[in-house]
């Protein structure tokens, strides 16, 4: 939202703050005589004792402590914030050891005490509606101002914070909005602050050509968030480091979204920023040096910034833990329910998802105080939550909806700490894709598209390589078993390895394990599915294979394809008539836009055609692209990935992203494809005053061969 007075409200602001202090100190105090009466090996003799001890403990935190975690921020790093409670704890021992008369016997009893005084903080926080980390942020740019003084921000042009919500579509957003589960955003567009519009997808309607679309204003060659490349005989996947540096490499000119001072947190890619943390493109540890270029992910920043006040922590792993438990209780009632379409959720799943939904979330936010304290001039942030739950609940389910509200809470609070921020700062919600719902391809056929694809193309049937591996594994256990006394044991460590082989049998077969491998199907073909959408490419042919050769070596592969009750339409090359769309009731040619019977984009959205035309100029683009069959009526679409919500093709909501922006911007009519999207905010930005981008004096080398191998 508009900050349109910086500086207004700082008064109350700074009046909660004192209240919040003294109210901090007076609970901590009772919270020590309570600990004094009830925790074993700690006692106070005295009535002074727990309110000095209350108000050195408060220093503690406060101020020295902050200082040390920016020494030791590692730490806090590779424990997620548990080392801080285990170093402040041995502080606490040490102080209140030295204070006289106050006994403390053990380092568990120090624990218990850390542990509850950041417990009467968070709470103090949460009664009087004051962020914890606003002292910790509000000291910082202080001290940041005093040694880079930084004049006249409050009449420089105001700065743009994008917030991106991963996989919300247009059309659950405005169910949202009306029914409630996003009040802020309802506010903005009840008071008449913003507006709200939508804007359409690539084919690839993926986090990975959106986000390189928005940020660097190029996804050319990008046909998923996974593809193969033929020429180097590598999968590219958009979530690992090195990938995801080398596509940066490729589509950067230096003048992104976010060049000149911005900033990047959670994304995929850094915009160009010069301040980024937990973005994919730049990790330190995982990105080779060569590839980095003059960015590094100052990953610790945004930790310390976030961790070194131990209530942060205590909050986070709460909500965490919560988050874990309403997992459980969500999968549990869907299956009591007989909720469909759904998917397993078990596993580790549970453990991991408070990861996206809750820690980076937290992280994040944090991060983005911080650059607003700091007055810069563009950030732009992903929260993955939503995206992460409703491919593995459903797109409008309850526990979704449980998210999407924590996630608008978080833009309350982003909006609520742009008021004492140095300079004024505009808010804007959007998109990066929606989510198209269904039964997956695997669950409601019985076989994975790639296992489709080998089986078409002569390799070994799915269902024969698994009765071959069962019989050659129980010969083993026979084998042992007569050869050992101990082969009982043996035998049913084999035999419940083989009933894994058994349950992954329809996964596909890949040629190692590591990121990157090569998922062969059948001899000389790969197949590689990126949610609804797949790709196949024949790799004992250069370049790209054309419809005839493919007829002629594969004579069942494409009639079947088409034919399948899960396959919408392909797209191949034809050496007569160029690119080719194939329908199970037509075809389109689409250099001349001929149509014979039924055109198979007809349920694909207006823009199909112009959209599938540009995926087939691409270099990498594969030999056989498959798009899922969407259903009009329902609304649905299989994934080839096992997800209820999931993306990456034409069909249905997947297709519409949105855009929440204030009503002064020009607007932006429906901006199709996400460099179209790069082009709004980057006249939005010159709307408001900022400087053109300045294109990088340096350019990155290219990526090493040895390090893609």
């Amino acid at each position: 939202m508009t900050n349109p007075e910086p500086g207004k409200g700082r008064l109350l602001q700074g009046g909660r703050v004192v209240a919040r202090v003294i109210l901090v100190w007076a609970a901590v105090t009772g919270a020590l005589r309570l600990l004094d009466l009830w925790l074993d090996g700690f006692s106070m003799q005295s009535w002074w004792q727990p309110t000095v001890c209350a108000l050195i403990l408060g220093l503690l935190t406060s101020v020295v402590w902050p200082l040390v975690v920016r020494i030791a921020w590692p730490i806090a790093y590779f424990t997620l914030g548990v080392g801080t409670f285990l170093l402040l704890s041995v502080a606490t021992l040490a102080i209140l050891q030295a204070v006289p008369g106050v006994e403390l016997h053990s380092f568990s009893a120090a624990v218990i005490v850390t542990v509850a005084m950041s417990a009467v903080g968070a709470v103090i926080s949460s009664l009087l509606a004051v962020d914890e980390d606003e002292i910790f942020f509000r000291r910082a740019a202080r001290r940041r101002r005093r040694h880079n003084p930084e004049a006249g921000l409050a009449e420089q042009p105001p700065g743009v914070i994008f917030l991106q919500i991963d996989g919300l579509g247009y059309d659950t957003v405005r169910r949202a909005v009306r029914d409630g589960d996003m009040p802020t955003f309802a506010a903005w567009l009840g008071e008449g602050t913003h507006s709200l519009t939508r804007w359409h997808t690539d084919w690839s309607s993926q986090t990975g050509a959106s986000v390189c679309g928005i940020l660097h204003g190029s996804n050319h060659d990008i046909l998923g968030f996974r593809w193969y490349e033929k020429d180097r005989d590598h999968v590219m996947a958009c979530a690992h480091p090195t990938d995801a540096a080398e596509i940066e490499r490729r589509h950067t000119d230096g003048r992104g979204l976010l060049s000149g001072d911005g900033a990047s947190h959670g994304n995929l890619f850094s915009g160009d920023a010069e301040h980024v943390s937990l973005t994919m493109s730049s990790i330190p540890v995982l990105v080779p040096r060569t590839l980095r270029g003059r960015k590094r992910d100052r990953v610790g920043a945004g930790y310390r910034a976030y961790f070194a006040n131990p209530v942060n922590v205590l909050r986070t792993f709460g909500v965490a833990l919560v988050d874990v438990f309403r997992e459980l209780s969500a999968a549990a009632k869907q299956r009591r329910a007989g909720v469909m379409p759904r998917i397993p959720r078990g596993g580790f799943y549970p453990l991991a998802r408070p990861g996206t939904t809750v820690i980076a979330r937290d992280v994040v936010v944090s991060a983005i105080i911080g650059d607003m304290l700091a007055g810069r001039p563009v950030v732009y942030a992903d929260f993955l939550g939503y995206d992460e739950v409703a491919h593995h609940s459903g797109i409008e389910r309850f526990d979704t909806l449980e998210v999407l509200r924590s996630i608008d809470q978080q833009f309350a609070r982003l909006q609520r700490a742009s008021r004492i921020a140095p300079r004024r700062y505009h808010i804007v919600g959007l998109s990066d894709h929606g989510q198209t719902q269904g039964q997956a391809f695997v669950d409601r056929f019985g076989e994975t598209m790639e296992a489709l694809v080998g089986r078409l193309c002569g390799g070994e049937p799915v269902a024969e390589a698994g009765k071959r591996r069962q019989a050659e594994s129980w010969q083993v256990n026979a084998a042992l078993a007569e050869a050992t006394t101990t082969g009982g044991l043996i035998a049913r460590r084999l035999r419940g390895r083989v009933e894994k082989a058994e349950g992954a049998e329809n996964r596909p077969r890949t040629t190692s394990g590591s990121p990157g491998a090569v998922t062969r199907v059948a001899p000389g073909v790969v197949a590689v599915v990126s949610g609804h959408l797949a790709m196949v490419s024949f790799t004992e042919h250069e370049g790209r294979v054309e419809l005839e050769t493919i007829e002629r070596e594969y004579p069942d592969l494409l009639p079947t394809l088409v034919d399948h009750d899960g396959v919408g339409f392909i797209l191949v090359r034809s050496s007569e008539f160029g690119p080719v769309v194939l329908g199970r009731d037509g075809l389109k040619r689409l250099a001349t836009g001929v149509v014979i019977g039924e055109d198979p984009l007809a349920d694909y959205g207006p823009y199909a055609d112009e959209l599938v035309k540009r995926v087939d100029t691409f270099p990498h683009c594969a030999d056989i692209m498959i798009n899922s069959r969407y259903d009009p009526e329902s609304d649905q679409s299989s994934p080839f990935e096992r997800h209820v919500g999931s993306h990456g093709a034409l069909g249905g909501p997947q297709q519409r992203g949105f855009i929440v922006h204030p009503k002064e911007f020009p607007p932006p009519g429906e901006p199709v494809g996400a460099e179209a999207v790069h082009h709004v905010f980057r006249d939005w930005l010159t709307f408001l005053g900022h400087p053109e981008p300045v294109a990088a004096k340096e350019k990155s080398t290219p990526i090493p061969s040895e390090v893609v191998s």
